[in-house]
Formats: C-alpha cells, sequence, structure tokens
C-alpha cells in the first residue's frame, strides 16, 4: 500500500535535486514541480482538494527555505512531506480503552458497523471482534444483515471460527428491532461490546439509507465504523461523504490494503470527511488487522527516520 505515493515522492525529490545540483532553484520551477506531483497524487487516487493542499503546503514548506547543494534533497521532501500528513491527519480514538471505560461502567459498548456492498464489512467485523476478544474484552455479534440471502449465515461461519457469540434474526425482520432487543440482551449478560453487521448498501439508495439512519436513531451507537475498501479510488471519498451527511460516521475500517499499491482514497476519505481511520486490515487473516495511527502511515510512505 501508498507503493505509488511513495515512488512519485521519489521522483519529486530527484528532479528538485537535478536543479539544485546545477543552480538555485526558482519559485516558478518549484510551482512547476509541485503541479505535476499533484497530478500524480490524483493518479494515486488523492482527491483533487486534498493533492492541492499537500502541494501548496509543500511549496510553503520548500520555498520558505533554502536547500544547500550538500543536503540529501530527498530527506528534506520527505520529511517535509511527513510533517504535511503529521499537520492533516487524525489518530483515532482509543476504542479498546472507550470500551472497558463503559463496561466498567455496567453497560455494553455499541458498535454500529456500516459499508456498500462488496467492501470485505462482515469479514472486517470477524477480524474487529477477533482482535478485541484477543485484549479480553468480551463481545457480542448482531448479525442485522435481514436483508441479503446468506449474509446471516456468513456472519455465523465468521463466529464459530473466532469463537465468539453472534445474535440472528429471521430474513426480513425489521433490522432496527433485532439491533435493539440484542443490545438488551448484551446488558443482561454482561457483554462488554456488542458490534451491530448492517446491510450493505448503496450510498447513493435513499430508502436503504433511510433505514441506516432509523438503526442509528433507535440504538444510538456509541460508534459508527464505515468499510472502506481501499480499491474502491476516488468513489470512496463519496461514499464517505454521503454515510457522514446522511447517518454520521465516527471513523472508517480501510479494507483490501494489501493489494492496493496507490493509497490515496485512504488518505482522502480521512481528509474530506475530518474522521479518523480506525482499522486497517493487511491480509486475509483473522489477524490481519492494524489499528491505524499517522505514524504508521508515515512510516509506509516515507519511512521510519521522517
Amino acid at each position: 500500500m501508498f507503493g505509488k505515493i511513495k515512488e512519485k515522492l521519489s521522483r519529486l525529490a530527484e528532479k528538485l535535486s537535478t536543479l539544485i545540483e546545477t543552480r538555485e532553484i526558482s519559485e516558478k520551477e518549484l510551482a512547476d514541480i509541485l503541479e505535476e506531483f499533484k497530478l500524480d497524487l490524483i493518479e494515486s487516487d488523492v482527491a483533487y482538494d486534498v493533492a492541492e493542499r499537500i502541494a501548496e503546503l509543500l511549496k510553503q514548506k520548500l520555498a520558505g527555505s533554502r536547500i544547500p547543494r550538500t543536503e540529501n534533497v530527498q530527506v528534506i521532501v520527505r520529511k517535509a512531506f511527513a510533517d504535511i500528513l503529521r499537520s492533516m491527519l487524525m489518530d483515532p480514538p482509543n476504542i479498546s480503552w472507550e470500551i472497558r471505560r463503559k463496561c466498567e461502567k455496567g453497560e455494553p459498548y455499541i458498535l454500529m458497523v456500516m459499508g456498500v456492498n462488496g467492501v470485505g464489512k462482515t469479514t472486517s467485523i470477524a477480524k474487529l471482534a477477533s482482535y478485541l476478544k484477543e485484549q479480553g474484552i468480551s463481545v457480542l455479534l448482531v448479525a442485522a444483515d435481514t436483508f441479503r440471502a446468506g449474509a446471516q449465515e456468513q456472519l455465523v461461519k465468521h463466529a464459530e471460527a473466532i469463537g465468539v457469540p453472534v445474535i440472528r434474526a429471521k430474513y426480513g425482520s425489521d433490522p432496527a428491532a433485532v439491533a435493539f432487543d440484542a443490545i438488551q440482551h448484551a446488558k443482561k449478560r454482561k457483554y462488554c461490546v456488542i458490534i451491530i453487521d448492517t446491510a450493505g448498501r448503496m450510498h447513493t439508495d435513499q430508502d436503504l439509507m433511510a433505514e441506516l439512519k432509523k438503526i442509528s436513531r433507535v440504538i444510538k451507537p456509541d460508534f459508527k465504523l464505515l468499510v472502506i475498501d481501499a480499491l474502491t479510488g476516488n468513489d470512496a471519498v463519496e461514499q464517505a461523504r454521503v454515510f457522514n451527511e446522511q447517518v454520521g460516521v465516527d471513523g472508517f475500517f480501510l479494507t483490501k490494503t494489501d493489494a492496493d499499491a496507490k493509497g490515496g482514497s485512504g488518505i482522502s476519505v480521512s481528509l474530506t470527511t475530518g474522521r479518523p481511520i480506525v482499522f486497517v486490515g493487511t491480509g486475509q487473516r483473522y489477524s490481519d488487522i492494524v489499528m491505524f495511527s499517522k505514524e504508521w502511515l508515515i512510516e509506509k510512505i516515507v519511512g521510519s527516520n521522517a
């Protein structure tokens, strides 16, 4: 992941190095090079306005300082890019800590998971449940997807594989009622976290989005997690925007990052909505889940010394 952005960043530094070796770089030359870098970012699935902001901030950082010919331009450019990402991105909340804090009060933490069809939502729920279970947190899964044939069986199969209980209902049942009843069960049985699997839906389907808003109003989740497929490209930004405007999003679970060489969509969904990436799926196994941090992403793009 982020291989394309890493490659484009190296190319930017090489162009600057070539000019600096012969003479002092002019402001216009820097602007032209950064304009090309902005287009490179857009080709790497970074949203246009995000790419424009990054290029402008790089211009401010690099134009405001003279780069001696003896300096390693690669290091300077990478550090400037890393500083920009640190200033723009958000670190996620510590979900495990928030769950434990609410559990100590005798209440289950309600986590509602959303996403369009085919993003890997149910598998991501299983990864998250396994991740929390390994930390000693009692987890209850809820199959509130009462629409898609086979959806509940899929979640049950994952639940059995990782050893956590799951509540299911008849297909055609009201998903809001299913989720509400499951929360009452979780309270009685003293589960610390209840993870609710909602039906996948296109963000353009107004009826299904209205249903999701109803579920949210009924259960009042502590956290609304939107699953985003890293391979989706710029459509991921539109998904994030619509879900956030219509239902509300507290954070993102980014999937299929092991197959995504670009990585720009992951950065863009966070920066365009002002919501953090919380978890990243890095492979096919249940253990292939990483809690996101700014430094994790920066290391992937520019290395550990930036």
